[in-house]
């Protein structure tokens, strides 16, 4: 089987040359999928992409062997998954490869946020400056609230750093577990309940059409004043405006943000470009972001929670095995659409969704 591999680095190409089975042969891009790169490539059978390779079928034309695509991510927004799989596409992805890796990265960016790390850093490289400023005050941890919403398995982990820190631990998820909460000490609740109680407020759910501004104006009008929010799921989960809205009132005392919503746009210029009917909200999002990113209560970084060598060579073990399955049995180990007919039975997100 002739596979293309995208956004791939060296050190991840080296990886998949060593553990890709002798029977395929691997083309490799270091940029996200783009049509044109495989015009030349009609025989491709499978594409192997990140979160930066957006594909609907149109893109996919000119490829008439193409019969698999796997995402090096849990989530998948950034395929069209109806188009795709009408076109008889099999889709995988990696469910599980960091429940740890991007919740230690999640509770970096609130210890950076409460603590004014990186404001304090920047002003020692930037001027020297050592004096301990006012606006350098944080908060202690022990013994506040931190709401966690999606009690998956990223979810999970960070209730486990949280009680090492001593904190009182609130969670929302549309299927609960009570025997998790038992053995870990924390308490399901209502999403208005986590909103209205948590000092922190930590986001760790999927992507899909009941989570699209589950965080929206109206649950921002629900949080404790001064509030901290963390998102290491995925941008357009926040409303960004609200967002907004919410720093500039202070009602939400900063962010620690690793995906945005509309990244997209501001990663890829064609993206930008070629989004056609989108693109009036293709500016609104970069607009957003660029004020986003510019306020001092506020941490942005792109896109990286799951970055560590350990987490990569999880995620292309399990795109190793989508690859082997689909070869073996015409399905992916890790099947995108029996993983949504999942997600389509959860109950409804709640009332804060619009």
């Amino acid at each position: 089987m002739n596979i293309a591999f995208f956004e791939v680095k060296n050190e991840e190409k080296e990886y998949i040359i060593q553990h890709l089975p002798h029977k395929h042969t691997a083309l490799f891009f270091t940029e996200p999928f783009k049509p044109e790169l495989l015009k030349d490539h009609a025989d491709i059978a499978a594409l192997s992409v990140f979160v930066q390779s957006h594909i609907n079928a149109s893109d996919i034309a000119a490829l008439p062997n193409l019969k698999l695509i796997t995402t090096r991510s849990t989530g998948f927004d950034h395929l069209n998954i109806s188009e795709l799989s009408q076109n008889g596409i099999a889709l995988g992805y990696v469910p599980g490869y960091g429940d740890n890796t991007v919740a230690e990265f999640a509770f970096g960016l609130l210890l950076a946020v409460c603590r004014k790390i990186t404001k304090a850093n920047a002003r020692i490289r930037l001027d020297g400056d050592f004096e301990i400023h006012e606006d350098y005050e944080g908060f202690d941890l022990l013994g506040k609230t931190i709401g966690i919403v999606g009690t998956g398995r990223i979810g999970t982990h960070m209730i486990r750093i949280a009680n090492g820190f001593g904190m009182r631990v609130l969670a929302y998820d549309p299927m609960p577990k009570p025997e998790l909460s038992h053995e870990m000490n924390f308490t399901y609740t209502s999403l208005d309940n986590v909103l209205a109680q948590s000092d922190i407020v930590s986001l760790h759910v999927p992507y899909f059409e009941q989570t699209h501004h589950l965080i929206n104006k109206n649950a921002f009008s629900k949080m404790k004043q001064g509030a901290i929010l963390i998102n290491t799921s995925r941008g357009a989960v926040v409303d960004t405006a609200a967002m907004l809205e919410a720093l500039q009132t202070r009602k939400l005392g900063g962010a620690g943000i690793d995906v945005l919503e509309g990244e997209e746009y501001i990663t890829d210029e064609r993206s930008f470009i070629l989004y056609g009917k989108q693109a009036d909200q293709s500016v609104k999002n970069i607009a957003e972001n660029l004020v986003l990113v510019d306020m001092p209560n506020v941490i942005v970084t792109p896109h990286i929670a799951f970055y560590t060598k350990e987490a990569l060579y999880r995620i292309l073990d399990t795109d190793m095995k989508n690859i082997a399955s689909f070869a073996q049995t015409g399905k992916p180990a890790c099947d995108i659409m029996a993983s949504r007919r999942i997600m389509s039975s959860a109950p409804s997100s709640g009332s804060v969704a619009t």
